[in-house]
């Protein structure tokens, strides 16, 4: 389905699960993912919750013109596809760039969230997460998104998912770079990570209930990073998965699965 954002640009979405449930979870997808990034985690709410997958602007099968947005546009574009669905709150899940996103809506649209589930994710960046977001443009730059997918992957997955994939490292790299050929529209998204403000302060206005995931290998945003988030918001909680890295949702659903469950129904 399409939905038109404020700024007159069509934004993909699907809706799945048990429409007639009485909550709603979003899934926001990571850098370069899109809705088919969620297949292996929506069977497991498939039964219990309306499900939302939303590809942000220059993301999957929405529209990749236009300039650059920032996150508090890609969180208004979020509620946009809330509104025309009529869906006055929902539990908001999103993972790494998605979390960026989700935090946006976590400060500015507390009203339309009853759970916030933030995975893999970051408040302000490091020296040394400057140097992989360096690496990742110039990579883009000089090769597209064949070279970038190159560099990304050892800072996304885990060792331990090179030596057991899930989906063989080929098939993953085929399949990215099939659905991320327009390297302008990921400059776009990118941007807004690299213009990104220590968020922090931002952060401590957050009152709804929140849980933080992150990985324990996780190279990209290591876990001292999502302490940071966890200390910014108050009254939040910090989950580690041990042994994995950042693409929770590829290699860590039975347990991303399991703390999510764990929080929404205990909150």
């Amino acid at each position: 389905m399409i939905c038109k954002t404020t700024d007159n640009l069509n934004i993909y979405f699907e809706v799945q699960g048990n429409e007639s449930a009485k909550e709603t979870i979003v899934f926001l997808n990571g850098l370069s993912q899109s809705t088919i990034s969620w297949i292996l985690t929506t069977p497991h709410f498939k039964n219990d919750y309306r499900i939302v997958l939303i590809d942000f602007i220059f993301q999957g099968q929405s529209d990749k013109t236009g300039e650059w947005r920032n996150f508090d546009v890609h969180a208004r574009d979020v509620i946009s596809v809330l509104d025309i669905l009529k869906i006055d709150k929902a539990i908001i899940a999103g993972l790494s760039y998605g979390s960026l996103v989700a935090q946006y809506l976590g400060v500015h649209y507390g009203n339309r969230i009853s759970k916030l589930i933030l995975m893999s994710t970051f408040a302000v960046k490091t020296p040394y997460y400057e140097a992989i977001e360096l690496s990742w443009w110039r990579a883009l730059e000089m090769g597209g998104y064949g070279l970038m997918i190159d560099i990304m992957l050892p800072n996304v997955l885990s060792e331990g998912y090179f030596k057991n994939p899930l989906i063989p490292i080929d098939l993953m790299k085929a399949a990215r770079q099939e659905a991320n050929e327009d390297k302008q529209a990921l400059f776009k998204l990118m941007r807004a990570t690299k213009e990104r403000p220590d968020y922090r302060p931002e952060l401590k206005k957050i009152a709804t209930p929140t849980i933080i995931i992150q990985g324990e290998k996780d190279t990209l945003f290591p876990v001292h990073m999502a302490q940071e988030v966890a200390d910014s918001i108050p009254n939040s909680k910090l989950v580690v998965i041990p042994f994995v890295g950042h693409t929770l949702n590829l290699e860590a659903i039975p347990q991303m699965v399991k703390a999510m469950k764990e929080f929404i129904s205990f909150t």
